[in-house]
């Protein structure tokens, strides 16, 4: 008991520490990826936290084709490293090549999940109207437009109701569904 005691908190914290920052790098690649502003105030402030690790990466790890290698790269490595602390805590071992591929299934499952409550908060905002010029509106657009754009190609809006977003959710929790499993099967993820 006394060992759970302790343990649980330690768990909770690196879940939630490393979760955070993992989470801000790959917005930060999904921001450059759907070419979001930069000069929104919430894309700087995911640059100014996230670029003190990044820039010395980056003179190791180059770009490629636009894409920002060096945020995939230390996304997946902070998940590996967050995979295997947690590994250790829970008694699953010490094994830091399968915590490599264990962050697999882990970052695509946040990549997914990012896709997901953007395209909520998106629907859930539409329902008040509110100023498209707010930085936190511009930048949801941002992220979520090369993902409802072929929706809303698809389907275009019905009296005024536009169901491209229930498309979009959809196809995002089948992809989970269909992906994950077979990508923790191969990686042996056991989490």
């Amino acid at each position: 008991m006394t060992e759970a005691y302790f343990t649980n908190p330690l768990i909770f914290l690196i879940k939630t520490l490393f979760g955070l920052y993992i989470t801000l790098v790959v917005v930060r690649f999904l921001l450059q990826w759907a070419r979001a502003d930069f000069y929104n105030p919430i894309s700087q402030f995911v640059v100014k936290l996230t670029s003190p690790v990044l820039r010395p990466l980056r003179k190791v790890i180059p770009g490629y084709a636009g894409f920002d290698l060096s945020a995939v790269v230390l996304a997946w490595v902070l998940k590996a490293c967050e995979l295997a602390l947690l590994s250790m805590l829970m008694g699953l071992g010490r094994n830091p090549l399968g915590a490599l591929l264990w962050a697999l299934p882990g970052l695509v499952s946040l990549i997914i999940s990012i896709f997901l409550f953007a395209v909520l908060i998106r629907v859930i905002l539409s329902w008040v109207n509110p100023d498209p010029y707010n930085p936190a509106v511009m930048l949801l657009s941002d992220i979520t437009d090369p993902i409802m754009r072929p929706a809303q190609r698809l389907i275009p809006p019905m009296s005024g109701i536009d169901l491209s977003p229930m498309v979009v959710m959809i196809s995002l929790v089948l992809l989970e569904m269909l992906l994950l499993p077979p990508l923790r099967l191969l990686t042996g993820s056991p989490f």
